[in-house]
């Protein structure tokens, strides 16, 4: 049977389930203000490498029997969006690097000094300069030296990895960077319809099947949680952020390979209690939303790469899984 939790550990950890001395995330974020106004991107076109998704209707959520009802994915509801323009792909190692060249950015992982890694990627080097297991999920590791240009840890890098989605970012950073950018994170309703593709009710962004004819079309796991991951897909960690065919809209990799940010605080229960119009998560709680599920992602523990499916983590936390995307208005 397929075991369900209330905290998808499998896929993200927490930082304050290590760390009691978390940095707020509201003094972090009013430390950008500054920097911000004076390094926006004004030269060059901030549309170039995304595409505009008409604005709509669409059946947002999902009753689907592989659904995770906890996590507030049903029941399925007619939502509208307005028109937006969306990344074609998550933001890159290289895309991030320019942001940190032009603005000197400090992300959250470098000022805690750690972030989390999946085990089997920890360096050596890693485990003796200092990594802590996460209480209940020992398959992450808090190590020390982790980032988004170290993603294993102290000796790793991200030399040849540039066209990868960025990782060990908060949702913090992520914002950072969309206002640098002159864009914003998506709410959960607007990445919904976007990776749907313009189907209706389909499971995945291709269509229900996971594998047609046997064509792995996202990077997931692929063996058995958390300790053998044979990689038929082609990658047993991040893939390049064009793998894989893209969406009906063009979107590459709105299923599996990493944890995308949204705007929205995380609220289980906004689609029952908030707008059908451009709806957004109330802040019920310190988590924010995430899309798309990841590489660890599998169908035995956490099957959350299915368009419907949602998880959370704190503004602050950040591992080697979860990246983002920009959206911005018309």
């Amino acid at each position: 049977m397929r075991k369900k939790i209330d905290v998808p550990s499998c896929c993200s950890a927490r930082r304050d389930t290590v760390d009691s001395e978390s940095i707020r995330h509201s003094r972090f974020e009013a430390d950008l203000t500054d920097r911000e106004s004076e390094n926006i991107a004004s030269s060059w076109d901030s549309r170039v490498g995304m595409v505009l998704i008409p604005g709509g209707t669409f059946l947002m959520g999902t009753s689907d029997r592989e659904g995770f009802p906890e996590d507030g994915e049903g029941p399925v509801r007619q939502v509208a969006v307005d028109s937006f323009y969306i990344d074609v792909t998550a933001v890159t190692n290289d895309q991030f690097a320019k942001f940190v060249s032009a603005t000197g950015y400090r992300t959250e992982a470098e000022v805690f000094g750690w972030s989390y890694v999946f085990h089997s990627f920890v360096t050596t080097r890693s485990r003796e300069q200092g990594s802590r297991a996460v209480p209940y999920t020992p398959w992450w590791l808090a190590v020390d030296g982790a980032d988004w240009s170290h993603p294993e840890g102290v000796g790793s890098n991200v030399g040849n990895r540039g066209d990868h989605p960025v990782v060990h970012v908060t949702w913090n950073d992520a914002a950072a960077y969309c206002r640098w950018a002159g864009k914003r994170l998506p709410t959960e309703a607007e990445w919904e319809f976007a990776a749907r593709g313009g189907l209706v009710q389909k499971r995945y962004p291709w269509g229900d099947e996971l594998k047609p004819g046997g064509e792995h079309l996202c990077n997931i796991w692929q063996g058995k949680f958390p300790e053998v991951n044979h990689a038929s897909d082609g990658y047993e960690g991040t893939a390049p952020v064009r793998a894989y065919l893209p969406n009906g809209y063009g979107l590459y990799n709105m299923a599996g390979n990493v944890w995308e940010w949204c705007a929205d605080w995380f609220d289980r229960d906004y689609h029952s209690v908030g707008d059908a119009d451009n709806p957004r998560g109330r802040q019920v709680s310190d988590m924010r939303s995430m899309r798309g599920g990841s590489y660890l992602c599998h169908k035995s523990y956490c099957n959350r790469y299915r368009v419907a499916a949602r998880n959370k983590n704190t503004p602050d936390s950040s591992s080697g899984n979860t990246g983002f995307r920009c959206v911005a208005g018309v």
